[in-house]
């Protein structure tokens, strides 16, 4: 599972601002108008959102996204897990309804 797949392919989203750009961590803000193109990519590489969901999330995930500010209603989670690695990618949608940081991290 490659992290940078899913992160080059954000990349041709457009943002609003860059924030971070790491090896296995990646945060953007995306504008409204690009939220539908952003999920749809996160659809085809993560499937389906592990949060909201009616399964549980597991005690890794929990601690994992702890770690990035936890998880809140009316937030989006995708989790990938192949062996021991995880790839999270976390949707923060703003107040003013207009832009939504994404995180996107691998653990």
């Amino acid at each position: 599972m490659e992290f940078s797949v899913i992160r080059d392919g954000l990349k041709t989203i457009e943002l609003e601002a860059l924030r971070t750009d790491c090896d296995n961590y990646f945060e953007a803000v995306i504008v409204k108008k690009e939220i539908v193109r952003l999920n749809q990519r996160l659809k085809k590489f993560f499937g389906e959102p592990a949060w909201p969901s009616k399964n549980r999330l597991n005690y890794q995930a929990q601690e994992a996204i702890n770690g990035f500010g936890g998880i809140m209603p009316g937030q989006i989670l995708y989790l990938k897990s192949e062996g021991s690695e995880n790839i999270f990618a976390m949707l923060w949608p703003w107040q003013d309804g207009e832009r939504t940081t994404i995180k996107i991290f691998q653990k």
